[in-house]
């Protein structure tokens, strides 16, 4: 019996009906659509290639694209780099293989939490596999939450989004920020699918939160290299952080996120009383 990659099934199928045929350009019939997005031969149509072969490998056949044929799929789905990552990750992940050994734990080297350390004016997370916070300094912890209290099970940044009731007033774009926490774990799981520990999390969280369970089932991906976060601190009010990433060299499990803010805008007015109150309200 033929193995079947049903992650990339349900993710070309998924990724195909998120689509809009008059966005993509095709040109109008009289066919009434029974479901949203776009047909399979529509959307091998725009890739260049057979029906009957797109077909296959959205059954998730066996099947090894060529990187053109890839890269026509990304344009046809309007993957974008994140969607174009997770579909190469998935087209060459291996059978799934039980029983398989759990990867070692997440490890920080010295220098680096040394580093973190120096960045003492802005707020600085480094996250591992799965959101593991492995490190926030004293910014940080009075920015969003003093993780390093937390039993060693909740130091993860996505757990923290989706269990702590605090976080839906902290962060006042809350939908936004979490759905790109599930997209995140999306993009990683396609990079190592048979991940228990990350099984597990994904498990935990479809179990206690709806909005989870339900944006995990929209199958969609993001990879979080810089944005903004908009908090209503209880502290110092409401402010904007920008976070640029930085992912350690032979070390792709490691990210480094860097908080910054405005220049002499409130934001930074607020972040530097957050500073003065984090001196003797967190500990160090």
């Amino acid at each position: 019996m033929p193995v079947i990659n049903r992650e990339l099934a349900d993710f070309l199928r998924r990724a195909r009906s998120q689509q809009d045929p008059q966005r993509a350009g095709l040109p109008t019939d009289n066919r009434v659509r029974r479901v949203p997005g776009l047909r399979r031969e529509e959307v091998a149509l725009l890739a260049g290639v057979s029906t009957d072969y797109y077909a296959r490998l959205e059954q998730g056949r066996r099947i090894v694209p060529s990187p053109a044929v890839i890269d026509a799929l990304v344009r046809a789905l309007d993957l974008g780099p994140a969607g174009r990552a997770h579909l190469v990750d998935l087209i060459g992940m291996p059978p799934s293989a039980k029983g398989q050994t759990r990867p070692a734990p997440s490890r920080t080297r010295p220098g680096l939490r040394q580093l973190v350390a120096s960045l003492d004016a802005v707020p600085v997370l480094v996250l591992g596999r799965r959101s593991e916070v492995l490190i926030a300094n004293r910014m940080a912890r009075a920015l969003f939450t003093d993780f390093e209290r937390r039993p060693a099970r909740e130091r993860n940044y996505a757990r923290w989004i989706f269990e702590d009731p605090d976080v839906r007033t902290l962060f006042v774009d809350w939908e936004q920020q979490a759905r790109a926490a599930v997209e995140s774990l999306r993009l990683e799981l396609g990079t190592d699918p048979d991940d228990r520990s990350t099984h597990e999390l994904i498990t935990a969280l479809r179990s206690t939160s709806p909005e989870f369970e339900r944006w995990w089932d929209e199958h969609r991906v993001y990879q979080r290299t810089y944005g903004t976060k908009r908090l209503r601190h209880p502290v110092v009010g409401d402010l904007s952080v920008d976070y640029e990433t930085l992912t350690l060299p032979g070390d792709r499990d490691t990210t480094v996120f860097i908080y910054s803010t405005e220049p002499n805008s409130p934001s930074q007015r607020a972040l530097d009383l957050l500073a003065s109150w984090s001196l003797t309200a967190v500990p160090g």
